[in-house]
């Protein structure tokens, strides 16, 4: 029930994020692209909602290519399939994340490209599913994937994602994650 709930509001989420986008992009561009995501990984899966803004800068500029990136802000919902390592006990959990992405692609940013990024993420209970325990609420994000950005606008990538709190404090056994992505720029 939770993760209909979940995927219900992060769609719900989406739907507003593109309204606002709409009015954010005829100013100067706040909010470039709104997206949502599925992850699944070992026993868990996740709905996330987010939107992102493009950075002013390109490096390595060649060949009809370069190198950027964007600030991507999002928000998500986990639900673990084996609390506590118990098979059918769920958890269920909350993501506020913030994460600044590379990407290379090509400078008129449509068609292949590839990214990474690592960023904060502040989950709203300690994560404890299967065998895996993170002993914080403050975890780092990072990920890599590849995407596609077709000529009307929308964009479609898979990536694989990393959660951990860098070792700081234990348990952290680490969450994984493989992450399919649609979004939509303005």
């Amino acid at each position: 029930m939770f993760f209909k709930k979940t995927l219900l509001s992060s769609i719900a989420a989406m739907a507003a994020l593109m309204a606002a986008g709409s009015t954010f992009a005829a100013d100067d561009k706040l909010i470039d692209s709104v997206y949502g995501e599925y992850a699944k990984g070992v026993k868990i899966q996740m709905v996330r909602a987010g939107v992102t803004s493009n950075w002013d800068k390109a490096w390595f500029v060649s060949n009809g290519t370069q190198l950027s990136g964007y600030w991507d802000a999002s928000i998500g919902g986990w639900d673990g399939k084996a609390y506590r390592n118990v098979p059918g006990q769920h958890q269920k959990l909350w993501d506020l994340g913030f994460t600044p992405v590379f990407r290379f692609e090509n400078t008129n940013k449509l068609g292949f490209y590839a990214e990474a990024g690592i960023g904060v993420h502040m989950l709203s209970k300690l994560y404890n599913n299967d065998d895996d325990r993170l002993s914080t609420h403050f975890q780092f994000g990072d990920h890599a994937g590849i995407g596609y950005v077709f000529d009307n606008k929308w964009e479609v990538s898979a990536k694989i994602q990393h959660f951990s709190n860098g070792g700081y404090k234990k348990p952290n056994s680490g969450v994984n994650y493989g992450v399919v992505k649609v979004a939509y720029h303005f």
